[in-house]
């Protein structure tokens, strides 16, 4: 059993469906060692996590939705390589949080997902990354974060 699998396990944490794309491109790229995952969205089984931090989202439910974000990179992951073992580490995410104009937390809104990846990778969660404001999101989702893992 993977790192990461065990850690699922640990936090009670399940993995979803791997989402279909709804345009065309795909969810996973493999290039040179380096697997980058489309931007996930925060969808449960009740829908999308939407609306705007700083207007009708609080930053708990951001970062909320930026962990489960990161559950659906990892069902992309799993769909396309098989193995969460060959994870290596993560690189860099990239985090865009649907907000108001006057909103400058950004950075603890992505937190969710840095604070997971840690949690269920150790030392090779630790990532580079980019935290902005976007006026909207498909779907009308809170946010939405992409990611960049080496495999090996």
């Amino acid at each position: 059993m993977s790192l990461i699998v065990e850690n699922l396990e640990k936090l009670g944490l399940k993995l979803p469906d791997a989402v279909l794309p709804v345009a065309n491109y795909v969810p996973c790229n493999l290039s040179n060692g380096v697997l980058y995952v489309s931007g996930q969205l925060p969808k449960t089984e009740n829908g999308f996590i939407t609306g705007q931090l700083g207007k009708n989202v609080s930053i708990e439910d951001g970062k909320k939705a930026a962990e489960i974000c990161v559950l659906h990179a990892l069902s992309q992951v799993k769909k396309n390589i098989s193995d969460l073992a060959k994870i290596k580490k993560c690189i860099k995410i990239t985090v865009l949080v649907n907000s108001a104009s006057d909103f400058d937390q950004h950075s603890i809104v992505a937190n969710g997902a840095s604070d997971l990846l840690v949690s269920l990778l150790g030392e090779n969660g630790k990532h580079a990354r980019s935290a902005f404001g976007v006026s909207s999101l498909p779907f009308g989702c809170a946010v939405e974060v992409e990611f960049m893992f080496e495999i090996g």
